[in-house]
Parts: structure tokens; C-alpha cells; sequence
């Protein structure tokens, strides 16, 4: 019910500290099932996503708590296996669940993931994967009971020599989580290469785990028995910055960031070089007004450009001088967004698996919706950017992986608040 009120057309200037990276956040809190004993996770975004995985671990049987930024998360005494509730339904990531419960239980049940409505997203990889490492899917493994789902079993993760056809995040990390505590060694050829995928072995190999990454793209595990507990800080969420970064530039002004992931944040800074935005390498953003068009930009894994970051992209490009060209390589329905920023005045065309910007109109506010989680920041940053007042529904999206984005905003010198649409008749 809660929707943001934005008055547009500010210069935002400031100082700002990045949260803690919620793709990080998901599978390192996933995989504190495996081993016994309290790990602590620091810098832990509050966010809707986190909230829910931490419901599912204590579903399980894990005991949580949090002060703050800093999650605790001890499994010593978890012993179900099976995960059925909204939490799981509404977040992609409880698929991780299914390596990790194979990997210290031999045994999962949960439902069909849920998560944003951004096109296909098929977990044959991740099944097909961990079939390799010798577990079976069968709805003869399903508890008595329970409805459409995943149920999968194994006397004994034994490793073994993985092509992936793609290099898919989540299949990456769910062979990983299985395959650290499995027995031999476990090759994963065309692994993802994204920085949350590095962060989750960071976290395991620090509690004990063998892992390597090779030339390649190649990941290198060899199975251990035991786990320890650990403490561990999480990097900043570089799509939250890169959102930031791309709202300062449709909005014009300065913003120094306190912690700027630029290293995993080149290709998105080599864009906004072709747009005339400067970002030092002591992370200010200065941006001047009068943006330029970026050309032609094309989604692709990491290193490439950012699928997340593609809906936040057009925005600013709306306000470039000239036209622009996306190219969406990953998820179908990225362009929803597009429907939006049209009722702002976006002069936006979409072509299949394209879509055409042509910037220097300036928008207006308007009545929105989110239409996803990135779609939800891209509007925040058009309305910023654009005259009169926008109101956003669909906030809950937003809070999905923005831990405060009101606050954020207004400490750069942004018109923004959040309602509630029970107070006053909005739509």
C-alpha cells in the first residue's frame, strides 16, 4: 500500500555510503547451513530480500538475530529440510537453498522461486548440475502434504567435472554450495564470474572450505568434512551505487560516495565517460547537465554491462542529447519499464530485444508503478530528474534491494517521501 511522492528537478549533491551488496548477502546467509556454530555477517543490508531468507533459515531451524547492520546465524541445531511459505515464494534466491540443504541434510523440498517478473528464468542448470554431483529429483522425495515443488535426495554428493552451457549465477553458486562439503573434487567449467559469486567464496574459504578459481572462468573445489564459524564483512551492493550514479547524472550536481565499488563498476563507468559524467577515483560523481547519448549498449555477464542496471540506464538516458540504444541480452521483460517512463514523456521505442532512447525531452511527473525492483529505482530517478511531482506505486518491489532509498536520496538534497495509500486516496 505504500508508494513514493517525489518533487523533481533538484541537483543532487552529498555525501553517500553504499549498503552492504544484497546479491552477496543472499547466498553467504544461504550458506551458513552448512557447518555448525554462529556465523556473523557485517554490513548486512535491511532489506525485504534478507528479511526473508533469514525467516527461511529460522524455518529450518537455525537461530538468527541482528543488531543493526551486523546478522548472526548459527545452524548448529537446524534439521528440516523442507521450505514451503510466502518468504520462499517471493525471492529467486531460495533456490540456494537447494545446494545447501543437499550439501548438510542429503535431502530439500521447496517450492518454485518467486522473485521479480523480468522474463524466463529457468533452473534447469542448476538441477542438471547438481545431477552430476549424484542427486535425483523425484516427487517420491516430497513430504506428505506439500503441493508443487522441488524435491531432491542423495545418499552421497560425490564431486565431478561440471560444464555449465552459460555461466549462470545461481546455478554457480548452487553447485558450489553443494559440492564444498561433497566428497572428491569438483571441476565447474564456464562458472559465472560476477563479484557476488567471488564474495560467496571468499566467505566459504575463510570457514575452511577449497576453493580456487582458475583461468577460464574455471572454479576448483575439493569437498572437506567440516565447516567453521566465521566472521565476515560484506562488500557494497555495486548495483545500488550504479543506480545512484545513474540518478546523479539525469539529475545533475555532485555526490562523493564514501565506499564506490568502482572495480566492479567499469563497464557502467566507461558508459557514463561517453555520456560526460566524471567520476574520480576518489568516487565523486560530477555531472554538469546537458548529457550526452551513450550509443549502443548490450547486457552481458560480468564484466559486461549489468542486466540490473539496464532499466536505470534509460532513465538517464531520457535526458541525453540524442539518441541511444539498449539491448537486452538477458531477461525479456526488462523493458516494462519503458511503458512507464512513456507516461513521463520518454520518447522510448522498443523492438523486440531493443529499445530506442531519444533523451534532451525533459519529463513530467506522473502517476507510476514499479513494474520490478530495478524498474521501481529507474522511475526513482527519472522522477527525480523531471519536472512537477511523480508518485511510485509499488514500493514494495523497491525495498526488495533499496535498504532506505527516501533517506539516501534525501541526504543528497532530494524532494522525496513515502506514503501510505491508506491515508489519502491516491489512485
Amino acid at each position: 500500500m505504500r508508494y513514493l511522492e517525489i518533487a523533481g528537478k533538484r541537483p543532487l549533491c552529498g555525501e553517500l555510503t553504499i549498503q552492504g551488496s544484497k546479491n552477496a548477502a543472499l547466498p553467504v546467509l544461504t550458506a551458513c547451513l552448512l557447518g555448525d556454530g554462529p556465523c556473523v555477517i557485517e554490513n548486512c543490508p535491511q532489506i525485504q530480500d534478507v528479511e526473508d531468507t533469514l525467516a527461511i533459515l529460522g524455518m529450518l531451524g537455525c537461530k538468527t538475530s541482528r543488531a543493526g547492520h551486523t546478522v548472526s546465524v548459527d545452524a548448529s541445531e537446524a534439521e528440516h529440510f523442507a521450505i514451503f511459505g510466502a518468504e520462499a515464494q517471493r525471492i529467486r534466491s531460495s533456490v540456494l537453498f537447494l545446494g545447501a540443504l543437499l550439501g548438510r541434510m542429503g535431502k530439500a523440498a521447496l517450492p518454485y522461486p518467486g522473485g521479480c517478473a523480468i522474463g524466463s528464468r529457468p533452473i534447469d542448470l542448476h538441477l542438471k548440475a547438481l545431477e552430476e554431483l549424484g542427486v535425483r529429483f523425484s516427487d517420491e522425495n516430497a513430504p506428505e502434504g506439500c503441493g508443487a515443488g522441488i524435491y531432491a535426495s542423495v545418499f552421497h554428493l560425490k564431486g565431478a567435472c561440471i560444464r555449465l552451457p552459460q555461466p549462470s549465477v545461481g546455478a554457480t553458486e548452487n553447485t558450489i554450495l553443494a559440492a564444498v562439503l561433497a566428497e572428491g573434487e569438483t571441476v565447474i567449467e564456464n562458472a559465472a564470474l560476477e563479484p557476488e559469486t567471488e564474495e560467496l567464496c571468499r566467505f566459504l574459504s575463510l570457514r575452511g572450505a577449497d576453493i580456487r578459481r582458475e583461468c577460464g572462468g574455471r572454479i576448483r573445489i575439493s569437498g572437506k568434512r567440516t565447516l567453521k564459524p566465521v566472521r565476515y564483512r560484506l562488500t557494497a551492493d555495486r548495483i545500488v551505487a550504479g543506480s545512484y550514479l545513474l540518478a546523479g547524472a539525469a539529475c545533475g550536481g555532485e555526490i562523493h560516495f564514501c565506499n564506490l565499488p568502482a572495480g566492479q563498476l567499469l563497464a557502467l563507468l566507461e558508459i557514463l565517460s561517453r555520456m560526460g559524467v566524471a567520476v574520480g577515483e576518489d568516487g565523486t560523481m560530477r555531472a554538469q547537465g546537458n548529457l550526452l547519448a551513450a550509443g549502443n549498449v548490450v547486457t552481458a555477464p560480468y564484466p559486461g554491462f549489468p542486466t540490473d542496471l539496464q532499466s536505470p540506464l534509460m532513465a538517464a538516458l531520457c535526458f541525453a542529447q540524442g539518441e541511444s540504444r539498449i539491448c537486452e541480452t538477458m531477461f525479456e521483460n526488462r523493458f516494462r519499464t519503458a511503458a512507464e517512463l512513456r507516461k513521463m514523456g520518454a520518447e522510448i521505442l522498443t523492438e523486440g530485444s531493443c529499445a530506442r532512447i531519444q533523451g534532451t525531452k525533459a519529463l513530467h511527473g506522473a502517476d507510476v508503478r514499479a513494474p520490478d525492483l530495478r524498474g521501481g529505482a529507474a522511475l526513482v530517478a527519472a522522477a527525480l530528474a523531471a519536472a512537477g511531482r511523480t508518485r511510485i506505486q509499488g514500493y514494495n518491489y523497491i525495498a526488495r534491494g533499496y535498504e532506505d532509498i527516501c533517506r539516501d536520496f534525501q541526504s543528497l538534497g532530494a524532494d522525496i517521501r513515502l506514503a501510505d495509500c491508506r491515508d489519502e486516496k491516491v489512485w
